[in-house]
């Protein structure tokens, strides 16, 4: 899957695209991170780095329907909220929250933090989203949630002991306390926690107390970390996990995102994850500069493979960085049906439903390509770009020979080009181009441009669409942008996926 490794300067954020709300934790001197996935299968991307900067993915947690039910139905940015990850007695737990109707809080396990993860416990008397775990010195594990309130839980078995007692909640007044994570350090118990919202607002406070449940006294600096008000190039950051290196420094994960464009800023690749580092003064936190540039860190460097631009479905699993809509049946996607070809079969009739048959990757690059050798001659399908069900875009070709760019934004769906196509197989690209102009304060951040290559190379571009429409600040929610396959009639045959990183936007 991967070329050599390539030195490249630190720089944030250190796992890119669409991976908010991380979560750390460190075995020796491995580190292992987790991220929400929503209403993605499969779900819950684990990472493993070895320096804190370069990460590498090494599975999903919850890749199996018996763990994760996300039913057709099933809401866009619905699914897994806010996992926590933790070591403790050899073993990694992760927590986290399907917000399905009827499904909630859930933990599993594992060895290994590449899999098999265990079968899902429910956690039926744990109400509300983003759970934390904690031990204390007497092996009581405590789940905090967001609100802020906490209660004691068998962790083997999901059996809770007493009712929810609410803790300390963040600046009075302040929206959204949530992603709370309580830690015992020195002589404290800390309890972290985001508030304001996910949105511009996004900031990370602290309290202290002698005991895992309080009372708590809040630092005196709150907010250890905003961008709030602020022109720095990275906004919205918050949801944040602490971690000790195994030299003793002290560093915080967390999420934001890279606005683009004119105003409001709009930010396409969703919340990503980034590395700031953490000091220590009177038994407060103090939380460095998070900038693209990260400082020089205590150690050497260990940087990892290159992922492969190009998968061509040789083998029978796919990569874990592929993930698909709610679920993933056989019998709609395999790579065993013709070898070296994905094959997708349609269920939902086009990328307005939620149950179509769609397989992606996270877009991790502010400029991108990504091309796909597509065989449509017993069904309809192609290339697209997700944000949700009501703002998409994709170039789709047809088993009567006709490629066409369907654009989807809220209640508008419209053809916004067509061409006719040689018989065979066909090329489908998109790239981003420069943003539309004129370049003012409503420019967007760039533009999603589609079209064809012939077999000898000749491209020929069909359409050039404005990139804001598929941002957060346009669709709402808390995803980014998944670059993928769909299938939307019959069986569709992929060959191979490209996708490329680009130093900068291609001209429209």
């Amino acid at each position: 899957m991967s070329d050599q490794p390539t030195p490249t300067p630190p720089s944030n954020p250190v796992i890119p695209g669409f991976h908010p709300d991380p979560s750390i934790c460190r075995v020796g001197e491995d580190y292992y991170l987790a991220c929400s996935s929503f209403e993605y299968f499969p779900g819950i991307p684990l990472f493993h780095s070895r320096d804190l900067v370069h990460w590498t993915q090494i599975g999903n947690a919850l890749d199996r329907p018996s763990q994760l039910h996300l039913p057709p139905d099933s809401r866009s940015s619905g699914g897994l909220y806010a996992p926590t990850l933790r070591h403790h007695a050899g073993r990694f737990w992760l927590i986290v929250t399907n917000v399905t109707p009827g499904e909630g809080n859930l933990l599993v396990t594992a060895t290994d933090p590449a899999g098999p993860w265990s079968d899902s416990i429910r956690l039926p008397g744990v109400p509300g989203i983003d759970p934390d775990l904690a031990w204390d010195e007497e092996g009581n594990c405590w789940c905090t949630f967001a609100g802020v309130a906490q209660i004691r839980i068998d962790p083997h078995t999901g059996e809770t002991f007493g009712e929810p007692q609410p803790v300390w909640s963040g600046t009075p007044g302040a929206a959204a306390p949530e992603a709370p994570h309580l830690y015992h350090i020195g002589e404290y118990w800390y309890l972290m926690i985001a508030e304001g919202g996910t949105e511009r607002g996004h900031g990370v406070s602290i309290a202290r107390g002698s005991s895992p449940n309080g009372p708590f006294e809040p630092c005196p600096s709150n907010p250890i970390l905003t961008h709030r008000s602020t022109t720095r190039p990275i906004q919205n950051t918050g949801h944040a996990d602490l971690v000790q290196a195994a030299d003793g420094s002290w560093w915080m994960v967390l999420l934001g995102v890279r606005p683009q464009g004119g105003t409001p800023g709009w930010h396409i690749l969703g919340r990503e994850t980034f590395l700031a580092p953490v000091s220590w003064v009177d038994g407060w936190p103090v939380v460095g500069e998070v900038s693209p540039e990260l400082p020089e860190l205590p150690w050497p460097l260990a940087p990892v493979p290159v992922p492969a631009e190009r998968d061509d479905f040789e083998s029978n699993e796919l990569w874990p960085c592929w993930i698909s809509l709610r679920d993933r049946p056989t019998e709609h996607c395999t790579t065993k049906e013709r070898p070296g070809w994905l094959t997708l079969r349609a269920r939902g009739g086009s990328l307005d439903e939620p149950d179509v048959v769609f397989l992606g990757r996270r877009q991790q690059h502010l400029a991108f390509r990504a091309r796909t050798l597509v065989d449509t001659t017993e069904g309809s399908g192609g290339l697209a770009v997700r944000l949700d069900e009501r703002h998409h875009y994709a170039i789709e070709a047809t088993p009567e020979g006709t490629a066409r760019v369907i654009a989807r934004i809220g209640s508008l769906r419209t053809v916004a080009a067509e061409l006719p196509l040689p018989a065979g197989p066909v090329i489908l690209t998109v790239h981003t181009g420069e943003a539309p102009q004129p370049h003012d304060a409503r420019t967007g951040p760039d533009s999603l441009v589609f079209g064809v290559e012939a077999t000898d190379g000749t491209a020929t571009q069909l359409a050039s669409l404005d990139g804001r429409y598929l941002s957060t600040e346009v669709a709402g929610g808390f995803t980014g942008r998944v670059v993928g396959l769909y299938a939307a009639s019959g069986a569709v045959h992929f060959d191979w996926f490209d996708y490329t990183p680009l130093t900068g936007p291609v001209a429209s």
